[in-house]
């Protein structure tokens, strides 16, 4: 593969491209590895696939056909032709185990998939959309689970006959409530993370979030739930066997308890073959179904399009150059955008009104104001993303002329990631923590650009470099936790340049950061923005990243924009009374600033 590979591609970037290639069959290979490495792991799968190798098979392994019988053989001793003897009617119990357990496992495979397709699915849409869906959902639910299932069951084998199958069936429907109660309950808290968000505003849809971020989370609690299922299933239909409830034609390893019981008096050996069958399976499943769940947990393990935005920067005018009073910019626009939440009473609370602002190609403009005045807001409503509740019910957001206020989230998600980016406050919880950099910065790539695994793969590691990360083609095989803030943040900035934007979206990114390393942030997004061309709206607080790198600053308090302007003017000669509350609330006995100057004076200085 790495043969077609351009010519200068570095060497260590070349073999990256094989191992991404392989990172899907390396990770099950891990996990494979992992789990016969695990004591109980292997010895539980090796038992388990002793039991279903042999009742698959069992056509091929039984020593004689299940119902054939002889009673002058009944209640016989193991011996050679026998190995665990024979039953009351004298038949043979090796050949009954066999046969019995096809019908055993298959009933408890078909109650669990149906198990599965029901309360799986259902549990994923409702905690990931919540709404009218989830209240149905969770009252059906909840009336299922009142029901006593031995109950249910008696009252489906008078209804519907002694048919095992069926049983399993009504089983199956009875037993899904379970998973989705517990899948739906870890998706409702695990939306809420800033990841998910993140991924969102990547542009990925909610199918490829849902299988990428979402069912990550849900694998393990659902495997050990697939586990007890299957055991409760073998359990009860073994119960209903036992207690005569089943069809009584076909073996299986419940009628064989039911039968042994009655003659345990007479031969009590016979009890111990079904009955460690099931011990056997139940456990080997429990025991199994915990290893894997340890090993898919367990990861300790041992560049966009420069020509279009080269091209975009040279045709950008100066960014300093303010369009005539009253027009709207081109890039973004945003005109009277009240955002509203709706309140338990029905009623609706209003956080932002009004608010007019305007993001020019080439520039960068400062959303600045207090904790709660609204500047999120303003930023999720530009990005689509507002919070479950929140709505905007007014005004108009223009994005290259496009408005935005009223599109579908199909549409929303095609302007994210390309023409809009965002790059988030707190780096590290943006970050799946369950997958490498690499694969974080490859999937948004794949999806919105359409490209290969492997020309992913490559430019993952030319973004890591562009954002001046060292030694890129190692980074991209770390997980979050193993790189500093800052490198997160880095990282963070490279996957808003994946698609090349035109609008990059900062909300606060340098809040959680020393202030050296706060420095290199606002110098990276400085050379981003001229040498792409890209226009910025920089949402913060720090009037001193506002001095720094903004070309006009607007002044946001209690969801209004109170100030417009150029930073030299809103800084210098503020006009209102907010403004220069919190130009006062900077401290005077703080080392001095430099006063200020344009930022190519400021740049040329450093």
């Amino acid at each position: 593969m790495s043969e077609n590979l351009p010519a200068d591609t570095p060497t260590a970037a070349r073999a990256l491209v094989p191992a991404a290639f392989g990172t899907s069959t390396a990770r099950r290979g891990g996990v494979v590895r992992r789990l016969l490495r695990n004591p109980l792991g292997a010895l539980s799968a090796a038992v388990l696939l002793l039991i279903v190798v042999a009742v698959v098979l069992a056509p091929l392994l039984a020593p004689q056909d299940p119902g054939a019988s002889s009673l002058r053989d009944a209640f016989a001793g193991p011996s050679g032709a026998h190995p665990m003897g024979m039953d009351s009617a004298g038949r043979d119990i090796l050949s009954r185990i066999l046969h019995g357990g096809r019908n055993t496992l298959g009933g408890a495979l078909i109650a669990l998939g149906i198990a599965l397709a029901l309360g799986v699915p259902s549990g994923l849409y409702a905690g990931y959309y919540g709404g009218r869906f989830d209240s149905a959902a969770t009252w059906a639910v909840n009336l299922v689970m009142s029901l006593p299932a031995m109950v249910v069951l008696l009252a489906s084998r008078a209804i519907l006959g002694p048919n095992v199958w069926v049983l399993m069936i009504v089983l199956g429907v009875l037993a899904a409530p379970s998973f989705f109660r517990l899948v739906r309950g870890i998706v409702a808290g695990v939306r809420k993370e800033l990841y998910v968000d993140a991924a969102k505003v990547s542009g990925l849809s909610d199918t490829r979030i849902v299988a990428r971020h979402i069912l990550i989370v849900v694998r393990g609690p659902v495997i050990i739930q697939v586990a007890l299922v299957a055991g409760i299933a073998i359990g009860l239909q073994a119960g209903l066997e036992f207690l005569g409830v089943g069809s009584g034609s076909a073996p299986t390893w419940g009628a064989m308890l039911n039968e042994a019981f009655q003659n345990i008096q007479r031969a009590p050996l016979p009890m111990l073959w079904p009955g460690l069958a099931l011990g056997l399976t139940n456990g080997a499943l429990v025991l199994l179904a915990g290893a894997l769940r340890d090993g898919l947990e367990d990861r300790t393990g041992h560049a966009a399009k420069p020509h279009r935005a080269r091209d975009r920067a040279a045709a950008v005018p100066s960014a300093a150059a303010d369009s005539p009073a009253g027009q709207r910019a081109g890039l973004l626009s945003v005109r009277g955008l009240t955002v509203a939440y709706a309140q338990p009473d029905g009623s609706d609370k209003e956080v932002v009104h009004g608010v007019d602002i305007d993001v020019r190609a080439g520039e960068i403009v400062g959303l600045v104001g207090e904790s709660g005045s609204g500047k999120t807001q303003t930023a999720f409503s530009v990005l689509g993303i507002l919070p479950e509740g929140g709505r905007v019910s007014g005004g108009s957001i223009t994005i290259k002329g496009q408005e935005v206020v009223g599109l579908p989230e199909r549409a929303h998600r095609a302007l994210r990631g390309g023409t809009v980016a965002y790059v988030p406050q707190e780096p590290m919880s943006n970050l799946d923590p369950s997958f490498t950099i690499g694969s974080q910065l490859m999937e948004p790539m794949r999806h919105a650009l359409g490209i290969s695994r492997k020309e992913a793969a490559r430019r993952a590691v030319d973004l890591l470099r562009l954002v001046e990360i060292p030694d890129p083609e190692r980074v991209v095989g770390l997980y979050p936790h193993e790189i500093s803030g800052g490198m997160a943040q880095r990282v963070l900035i490279a996957g808003a340049m994946s698609g090349d934007p035109e609008l990059l979206i900062a909300d606060e990114p340098t809040t959680a950061l020393d202030v050296r390393v706060q420095a290199e942030i606002l110098e990276l997004l400085r050379r981003l923005q001229k040498d792409r061309g890209l226009g910025v709206l920089l949402v913060t607080h720090n009037l001193g990243v506002v001095a720094d790198l903004c070309d006009r600053v607007a002044v946001m308090n209690s969801g209004r924009i109170v100030e417009t302007g150029t930073t030299e003017q809103v800084l210098h000669a503020p006009q209102d009374p907010y403004t220069r509350t919190l130009l006062d609330a900077v401290l005077d006995e703080a080392p001095a600033r430099a006063p200020w100057e344009p930022r190519e004076a400021r740049s040329t200085t450093a």
